[in-house]
């Protein structure tokens, strides 16, 4: 069934591109809704919210929004550190939202729901909990949300007749969106039959009543209703007549009624408010038609009232406050079979109402007012016309009407208030389940689409249609960069393109995969050894995502640092700060740089940091690094896999390195041995570990990176948080696991992510509201920190895990190998 909808999605999408490419012309903000709901959001839509355990709150359109404001107002009083997002599926919507909806950090239009679009938009908010209002179900999305572990609870929920029954075809779509919700909050009683008739267990469900009672953006003082009387030209009025969200058909009927008013009451009004804004034009045209004079609101923001008899009220989210205005009320919708609209926004303002007999979307509403007598339900224009004179008529039975609304809408308030306990009471026990803690953590995991991408390629298991078509088409663009590389590879062996060299002895340290393997520290270690053999030693970065742009950068001359993390980037400043004696260059042709540091700084050595696919440069010495955690990726070539080139490549190898073997499953160092014999029977191979040293306080790092900190052992026990943006994060979480540490919650950001201030104090806050008692970060994190923020002082300890390479299995051979080497080349030290 999932199949199928999906494949009607996208078949529906396409159709109606045409309607948006006319729409966008037409509608203002339509561009920005279409933008924004294929997923692409402005930079600041998404800052406060995006992964920072925010409460999502969805409501289609404009009635929606009006249930939603009173909840957002509440949620904001019960969960006061938490952010709230705020999604929208109309334009109206969006601006209605953004008028009445202040206490909300960001209000975003909702993604469509596509295969893996709605889910990717999911992913990157991954909100603490999920909140649609009234009937928002969508299947892509709701199948993230159980994937992820993300909470949902149906707020104000209303089923309708027509719902009950179109909902039925979706048999098992049906029940996997049902089984996500963990709570259905309804606003009545025949709602919640209606949703258990859907497949809801009755222990979930519960009647809170209607928020849009609670709705207090429509209050209007005496001064306010004067001003709108006075800006629409109403002042001189015998009575006003307001029609209210009205279709096509409907204003024939409120013209007709209004002629009949107009026999006794000279000096009535007529306000129509259509409930498309398209049809505005429309509804003049049938005005004066009927023999009416007629105007728009807009005009008269524009230019003084010529008292015409109608007003068109022709803008967005105003009809809440303007029905202030009416004596008689009319909600449309109502005599057509459209199934009406909510009265509850003329009964906040205590008026008598009339309604046709179509209310079958809003059966209990309907009901309560009608069996109070509140409200008139008529079956024809001809009745409608009469009530309508009658309400004028007689002011005794307009007053009575009055009061026993307004004595309604009193009686039923505390909907809002009631969603948000039950809110917080699901949330707790959510939450305090270890289970469920374990799960979204888990999830966590895949926050960001780097993150997201590995785990998707590197899936043992492919699972629905359009994932096979995507890994065949991941695939396909797999064998292309695979042939390419060859063919590249292939030009260098037979010489068609040239090799540099430099007076020196150039080392490559690299590996075949993409992410981390360990390069950073292994550099490190290895200048460092062979500095101390006694050789003047560089390293030559190519200074990825570094601000700096040139041919040659200084990022150290061997005794102070030229550039910032910022400028050399993370891991180049990294190294430059670790190592006071080596000097540090960056450049994209390592040739050059190697050349600037053999003329300044008397280069004997260079070690190309991340350089085992610089085939430019003449080597002595490959020293390729194999992940024993995550062992050469998936076995696929970009973009299918994580591969840079294929395996069998490991034959240009001189050293292959197994890094992190400590951390390797059952067989898998053997299989790399199999594997490096198999292409490479002359490749010497080493082994090694990443062992933590200290755990030193952010801010004494920056001052001594060498500086001892607090032994591991201290750290056992302690509730923290992991922060890291790094190619293998698990790797990381791990150590920190293997040394007793206790982490209850890990945030991945993107490899080489650059943290901003804003960001740095989010994550300090959701630390703190989680009960960590440290947050631990990595060094290549470390320099990366904006330093204000120490500065500014933190309200929970940040700590640096420093971690030094050692070499264990194969290390007397591989320096025997190193120094034979360097002895032939450069001479005995």
């Amino acid at each position: 069934m999932q199949i199928l909808y999906n494949i009607l999605a996208i078949i529906v999408a396409i159709m109606i591109i045409p309607v948006f490419m006319v729409r966008s012309i037409r509608e203002k903000g339509f561009v920005m809704r279409i933008r924004q709901s294929l997923g692409f959001f402005p930079e600041h839509a998404l800052e406060k919210v995006a992964k920072k355990h925010c409460i999502w709150v969805h409501a289609a359109s404009v009635g929606e929004i009006v249930a939603t404001s009173p909840l957002i107002k509440e949620f904001r009083k019960e969960f006061p550190t938490s952010p709230i997002l705020v999604s929208v599926v109309t334009t109206s919507g969006y601006e209605m939202a953004n008028r009445i909806i202040k206490d909300a950090d960001s209000i975003i239009y909702f993604p469509l729901d596509l295969p893996f679009l709605a889910g990717h938009v999911l992913r990157r908010i991954h909100p603490r909990v999920f909140l649609p209002v009234e009937t928002e179900l969508w299947p892509n999305f709701l199948k993230t949300a159980r994937q992820l572990h993300i909470p949902v609870m149906m707020v104000n929920g209303r089923i309708s007749d027509r719902s009950v029954k179109q909902y039925k075809h979706l048999h098992s779509l049906l029940t996997e969106m049902i089984g996500t919700v963990k709570k259905f909050a309804m606003q009545s009683q025949i709602d919640a039959d209606y949703i258990m008739r859907l497949g809801a267990p009755p222990e979930l469900v519960t009647v809170t009543g209607n928020t849009k009672f609670d709705q207090t953006y429509t209050d209007v003082s005496a001064e306010e209703k004067a001003q709108i009387i006075r800006e629409m030209g109403l002042t001189e009025n015998e009575g006003i007549f307001l029609a209210g969200s009205t279709h096509r058909g409907e204003e024939d009927f409120v013209l007709k009624a209004f002629k009949a008013v107009r026999e006794k009451h000279r000096g009535a009004k007529l306000v129509i408010a259509p409930r498309e804004l398209l049809r505005t034009q429309e509804v003049i045209h049938l005005c004066k038609k009927a023999g009416f004079t007629v105007t728009t609101r807009t005009k008269l923001q524009q230019e003084e009232s010529h008292n015409e008899d109608i007003v068109i009220l022709d803008t967005i989210g105003e009809l809440g406050k303007v029905y202030s205005v009416g004596d008689v009320v009319y909600v449309g919708g109502s005599l057509i079979p459209h199934g009406g609209h909510n009265i509850l926004e003329p009964a906040a303002h205590g008026k008598a109402i009339i309604v046709g007999h179509n209310m079958f979307n809003f059966k209990d509403t309907h009901a309560l007012f009608k069996n109070r007598d509140a409200c008139i339900t008529v079956n024809n224009e001809q009745e409608l016309a009469e009530e309508v004179v009658r309400l004028f008529d007689e002011p005794e039975h307009r007053a009575r009407m009055e009061a026993e609304t307004l004595a309604i809408v009193n009686e039923n308030k505390g909907a809002s208030r009631k969603s948000a306990v039950i809110l917080r009471e699901m949330l707790e026990a959510y939450e305090s389940c270890p289970e469920n803690r374990q799960r979204a953590r888990a999830t966590q995991k895949i926050d960001n689409f780097q993150t997201y991408f590995i785990d998707l390629v590197h899936s043992k298991e492919v699972h629905g249609f359009f994932m096979h078509i995507i890994m065949g088409i991941l695939y396909v663009f797999s064998v292309i960069y695979a042939g390419l590389v060859n063919l590249k590879l292939a030009g260098y062996r037979v010489g068609i393109f040239s090799h540099r060299k430099l007076d020196c002895f150039v080392i490559s340290l690299g590996n075949v995969t993409v992410g981390g393997t360990g390069k950073t520290p292994t550099a490190q270690r290895l200048a460092t050894d062979i500095r101390n053999m006694g050789y003047h030693v560089v390293i030559l970065n190519r200074g990825y995502r570094a601000k700096w742009h040139g041919k040659v950068g200084i990022v150290s001359d061997g005794k102070r640092l030229h550039m910032s993390a910022a400028e050399a980037g993370d891991e180049a400043f990294m190294l430059a700060k670790h190592l006071p004696n080596v000097p540090v260059l960056i450049g994209a042709d390592r040739s050059l740089t190697g050349k600037y540091a053999i003329e300044h700084f008397g280069a004997e050595v260079a070690i190309l940091d991340d350089g085992y696919q610089h085939w430019q440069l003449e080597r002595d010495m490959d020293i390729l690094l194999v992940d024993a955690v995550n062992v050469f990726g998936n076995g696929y070539i970009l973009p299918r896999g994580t591969l840079r080139e294929p395996v069998s490549h490991i034959s240009r190898a001189d050293v292959c390195l197994m890094t992190k073997v400590d951390q390797a499953a059952e067989g898998s160092c053997e299989y790399i041995r199999e594997t490096v014999r198999k292409n490479n029977t002359d490749a010497q191979i080493l082994e090694s570990i990443h062992q933590p040293r200290c755990f030193i306080p952010l801010s004494d790092w920056y001052v001594d990176i060498a500086g001892d900190g607090i032994e591991v052992d201290q750290m056992r026990g302690k509730k923290i948080m992991a922060v890291s943006a790094i190619g293998n994060p698990a790797s990381f979480e791990q150590t920190l696991s293997d040394l007793g540490v206790v982490i209850i919650e890990s945030l991945r950001y993107p490899d080489h992510h650059d943290y901003n201030m804003q960001e740095m104090k989010d994550i300090l806050q959701q630390a703190k509201n989680m009960g960590a008692e440290a947050i631990v970060i990595t060094e290549k994190d470390a320099v990366k920190v904006p330093a204000e923020i120490i500065q500014a002082g933190m309200d929970i300890p940040v700590y640096v895990i420093c971690v030094e390479v050692r070499f264990q299995q194969g290390s007397e051979e591989f320096r025997q190998l190193l120094e034979k080497r360097l002895t032939e080349k450069l001479g005995p030290r």
